[in-house]
């Protein structure tokens, strides 16, 4: 009986070399994924308060100059907001192409069993077959998992920036 372990090494046997650079970039997407929601639970929050409590404490708001100290508080916050997102959407995009790289080497592996063995020993090519798709499944299940989390996270900055700009009025 396997172990998970064995399991997990197993696949990643079966899935060749790509898949191993394939786990780093889902392994990095994913760190940089719940770097955001520990952001959003526990920094945003007393960041976001600071803003509006600097906006707060200004006795005059409607002046040029105050305009400029809001877009600057604003954009503060922003930036805080949509930090690494662009990085998040970089990784996702990485993880269908490194499948299709795992899938291309699959196959040169097949084409090469085929050249050297003649294509009558289905044996043979099923390893480069298993090379082939197994890294193009695992790159789909990591963009997939990470579209899903990257939408959520772009659904939460959306609903922020709309909260904040609600928070930072300029009447007095």
């Amino acid at each position: 009986m396997f172990t998970a372990i064995d399991q997990v090494y197993l696949f990643m046997e079966r899935g060749g070399d790509v898949l191993y650079a394939l786990l780093l970039v889902i392994f990095l997407l994913w760190l940089f994924i719940l770097e955001r929601i520990v952001f959003f639970s526990m920094t945003y929050r007393p960041q976001l308060a600071q803003a509006v409590a600097e906006w707060e404490e200004r006795s005059e708001r409607t002046s040029w100059h105050a305009h400029q100290v809001r877009d600057d508080l604003t954009s503060q916050v922003r930036a805080a907001l949509e930090n690494n997102m662009t990085t998040i959407k970089m990784l996702v995009g990485l993880c269908p192409l490194f499948g299709l790289l795992g899938t291309v080497t699959g196959m040169i592996e097949v084409f090469d069993v085929m050249a050297f063995l003649g294509n009558g020993s289905p044996k043979a090519m099923a390893s480069g077959i298993s090379k082939a798709t197994i890294p193009t499944m695992a790159g789909m299940v990591g963009a997939i998992t990470g579209v899903f989390a990257l939408s959520l996270l772009q659904r939460y900055i959306q609903r922020q920036k709309a909260q904040l700009e609600d928070n930072m009025t300029f009447d007095h």
